[in-house]
């Protein structure tokens, strides 16, 4: 037993979150019930492994909030993370045999971070002031109501635009159940096809700057490309 395989709410360089594939122990956040109460609070960052592996933040075990699955360079849903080796931070996604697991390391001596799942709901990335004596935050993971990282925050052939009110628009071919234009009424109004689905003629509409979608409910193929995807589609 080590305790950076039990982590609290606290991930420190080097240590690993994620999935040891070979103990089964899946080592996850945990936050605080409340600023002055350490036992384990209702909110947790957890590793997914159904579909392309990515990280969940869970509200009383429902999810609030995910990473999107990892790009080669960073996570899909988390842009800003390449922000992060501004203050010496550089950070890694491991998917092998023995371990599908994050973690960071700095790379400057006599520097210090820590990754923190709050009780208040977000992902904080600290780093120690010698001089001041204090923890500085760099990042906070957004989860904010009104926010497009909200998980499922928009209905099914959706997406969220937070240019635009209400945030939530039907995709190029799909108009509002009551349609009034390309935006929807309310984030809970379905968008529906604007003419039957033709194998013949429909294909595929490229969305920009958007999160991966949630792979949980599809088949993942690594061996196949983006062309024999779409012939299966």
């Amino acid at each position: 037993w080590q305790s950076f395989d039990y982590p609290t709410d606290t991930l420190l360089p080097h240590m690993k979150l994620g999935l040891d594939l070979k103990t089964g122990n899946n080592r996850f956040l945990t936050s605080w019930k409340n600023s002055y109460d350490p036992s384990s609070g209702y909110l947790s960052y957890k590793l997914e492994m159904q579909g392309l592996p990515e990280f969940l933040m869970l509200r009383s075990g429902g999810p609030v909030f995910r990473s999107g699955p990892w790009d080669g360079f960073r996570f899909s849903g988390i842009p800003e993370m390449q922000n992060w080796h501004f203050v010496n931070i550089v950070y890694n996604f491991t998917e092998n045999k023995e371990d599908v697991a994050f973690t960071y390391r700095v790379t400057a001596p006599n520097f210090y971070a820590r990754l923190t799942m709050r009780f208040e709901g977000f992902l904080e990335l600290s780093t120690w002031d010698p001089e001041m004596l204090e923890w500085n935050v760099f990042w906070v993971s957004s989860t904010s109501t009104g926010d497009c990282n909200i998980y499922m925050g928009c209905t099914t052939n959706s997406f969220c635009d937070t240019n635009t009110t209400p945030n939530c628009n039907c995709i190029k071919g799909f108009e509002p159940m009551n349609p009034h234009g390309g935006a929807l009424e309310s984030r809970s109004t379905e968008c529906v096809r604007k003419t039957q689905l033709s194998c013949n003629g429909d294909g595929f509409y490229w969305l920009r700057n958007m999160k991966l979608p949630d792979t949980a409910g599809a088949i993942v193929d690594k061996r196949i490309g983006l062309k024999e995807c779409g012939e299966r589609c």
